[in-house]
């Protein structure tokens, strides 16, 4: 159990690390990632008006199909990068929430990549 506790603490000071040093516009929202065990979060914010300008997930209804795999979260990454051109958004800064740029948040950050997001 304090295995998981201390895991789930070294994430957490490496997210307020990376919160110090990156915040999102309205021009150039903050992409964040949250991972739990069965599903997969992605939201794009405007800092500046403490506002969620898109999010997407793949707990929703019509895209359940997803799945919480590394091969399918690319999918998830060309989902939002879909709502944000939508919004007229084509760059973000890429916020990783304390973990590695690696598997599900690479997939995720490559997905929105090759639909036009600029990372």
């Amino acid at each position: 159990m304090k295995k998981i506790i201390d895991k789930t603490r070294k994430r957490l000071k490496r997210k307020a690390s990376i919160r110090k040093k990156i915040s999102g516009t309205p021009e150039r929202p903050r992409l964040t990632i949250y991972k739990s065990n069965s599903h997969t979060y992605v939201q794009a914010i405007d800092d500046l008006a403490g506002a969620t300008l898109a999010a997407a997930s793949n707990l929703e209804k019509e895209h359940r199909d997803i799945g919480n795999k590394v091969a399918a979260l690319e999918k998830l990454g060309g989902l939002i990068a879909e709502r944000l051109k939508a919004k007229n958004v084509t760059a973000v800064v890429f916020d990783r929430n304390g973990y590695r740029y690696h598997g599900k948040v690479k997939a995720i950050a490559d997905g929105a990549r090759k639909a036009g997001i600029s990372l």
